[in-house]
């Protein structure tokens, strides 16, 4: 059933378990997620994010996972991240994704929330959910110098002037793979999910570890994004199957199973696994 952040998140945060984002590019990702969901029984949330977009558009992927999502039995998000751009965030709703991320958290404080703050007005008006960022998550090249912690004060007059639905925090985690070990500021956490009354969001989880996962999520964080691990993973299972006269429907079924061990994987560690 296709659902909104509304629809899973706050069950999430009162019962101490986190729901995974999987972005999903393809076909054999959107169905390996979603067997993995059906499978555990756990809510999940699929989409795309901005920088993604050259693997597929928006609307092919509007056509793929918004009629999955509406067959499944469990709660679906379909969700676009990072949207940096207003007319893409903007096409996304009206495509029927019922989630979207305007992460405006390069712009100064102010122009954040007032750019926030109306982009939420027009997707609430239309019965779609909205996530934002505040502070910076950065990517795996990021200096530690380079983070920008999210303050816990700041994030709570964020969420009261611009009524996200959901919060994405900086708190030492970084996109894409790993090169050290991140080290993630759990005190911090727990002070933002005292102070912000929308549901916590990890981004830059694809690489942390169970017990990281799991600390983040009993400090307070009730939404996980993952793209590397599944994309990685789907990759290693074709490259890994492929023999001389292959050919892509040999491959198929096999990349739709390792994502699915993947995700289920993750949703068994962020505790989603019979919630739905």
């Amino acid at each position: 059933m296709l659902a909104t952040l509304n629809d899973v998140l706050p069950q999430a945060k009162r019962e101490g378990y986190g729901v995974g984002l999987f972005n999903t590019v393809d076909l054999e990702m959107a169905k390996g997620v979603l067997a993995a969901a059906e499978n555990l029984r756990s809510p999940v949330i699929i989409g795309t994010a901005e920088v993604l977009l050259p693997a597929a558009a928006l609307q092919e992927l509007a056509d793929i996972l918004i009629p999955l999502a509406k067959r499944s039995s469990v709660p679906v998000v379909v969700h676009f991240d990072h949207g940096l751009t207003p007319s893409l965030v903007e096409e996304a709703i009206r495509l029927g994704f019922s989630s979207v991320m305007y992460d405006c958290s390069m712009q100064p404080y102010q122009e954040n929330l007032r750019a926030v703050r109306d982009m939420t007005a027009y997707a609430h008006a239309r019965g779609v959910s909205v996530e934002a960022e505040l502070g910076h998550v950065g990517n795996a090249d990021s200096q530690p110098q380079q983070m920008l912690y999210t303050d816990p004060a700041q994030a709570a007059e964020f969420q009261a002037q611009t009524q996200v639905d959901a919060l994405a925090v900086a708190v030492g985690t970084l996109h894409g793979a790993y090169r050290v070990a991140p080290q993630l500021q759990f005190s911090l956490i727990r002070e933002l999910a005292q102070c912000v009354k929308a549901p916590l969001v990890l981004h830059g989880g694809s690489g942390l570890s169970s017990t990281d996962f799991q600390r983040a999520i009993r400090a307070g964080i009730a939404k996980i994004n993952i793209f590397t691990d599944i994309n990685r993973a789907q990759a290693r299972a074709a490259a890994e199957e492929y023999c001389s006269g292959m050919g892509m429907t040999d491959l198929m079924p096999v990349m739709q199973q390792a994502v699915q061990a993947a995700a289920e994987e993750k949703m068994r560690i962020f505790g989603s696994a019979g919630k739905a």
